[in-house]
């Protein structure tokens, strides 16, 4: 189990994130949205960051959708994410931390890609729809692993190039705390230079 999972894993998916510091309550990036692998303890905000955890390895939590995420470029490079369904959210390929709950009108008939752990539908064929739901996985059946290694790189880069835009009803833009994410959405408007349609002309009626 130590070997597949690393140390810090279950304290960052069940850390509160996006609460106020109680040492930056005034300050205008307050929110604890950051996450130190070397100390291993509670949510911190940027101003923490630069003083605490200068020199330690943080990675920085997202929200969408009132959920927790975060980038695919970041979580990455600590942690094996093979299998786990990823998302693109204003041009950035993101993941959700924990299983969000499927509504309770969704069905999964005819839904070809099914999380192994909750049950909640994929757009790709991943087995898991979050990191917390591969941790499940892993410690009931232990056939799959969080650490890094040379014999699943190959497999993990071809998986993470799926990354599928997320359906409109769910999308929204991916925020850091009270701040908008820098990136922008791909998605371009509708052309607006259609040609009229010939018809009747229409004339300004008579005068009296």
């Amino acid at each position: 189990m130590e070997m597949l999972v690393p140390p810090w894993l279950e304290s960052l998916l069940s850390t509160a994130f996006f609460t106020v510091c109680p040492r930056h309550r005034d300050a205008p990036r307050s929110e604890c949205n950051m996450f130190c692998l070397d100390c291993n303890t509670e949510a911190f905000c940027f101003y923490c960051r630069s003083t605490r955890h200068k020199d330690h390895s943080v990675i920085q939590i997202r929200r969408s959708s009132y959920h927790d995420v975060v980038r695919v470029a970041e979580i990455q490079k600590v942690l094996d994410i093979t299998g786990v369904q990823t998302y693109v959210i204003n041009s950035a390929r993101v993941l959700f931390l924990n299983e969000r709950p499927q509504p309770k009108s969704s069905t999964s008939k005819g839904v070809p890609h099914l999380c192994e752990i909750c049950g909640r539908s994929l757009l790709d064929p991943f087995r898991f729809c979050s990191l917390g739901c591969k941790l499940v996985r892993i410690k009931n059946n232990g056939d799959a692993t969080f650490n890094l290694s040379t014999k699943d790189e190959e497999v993990g880069e071809m998986r993470e190039g799926m990354g599928r835009r997320l359906p409109s009803k769910e999308e929204e833009e991916l925020r850091e705390g009270s701040q908008q994410d820098m990136y922008t959405s791909t998605l371009t408007p509708p052309h607006s230079n259609s040609r009229r349609r010939k018809g009747i002309p229409h004339r300004a009626p008579f005068g009296s």
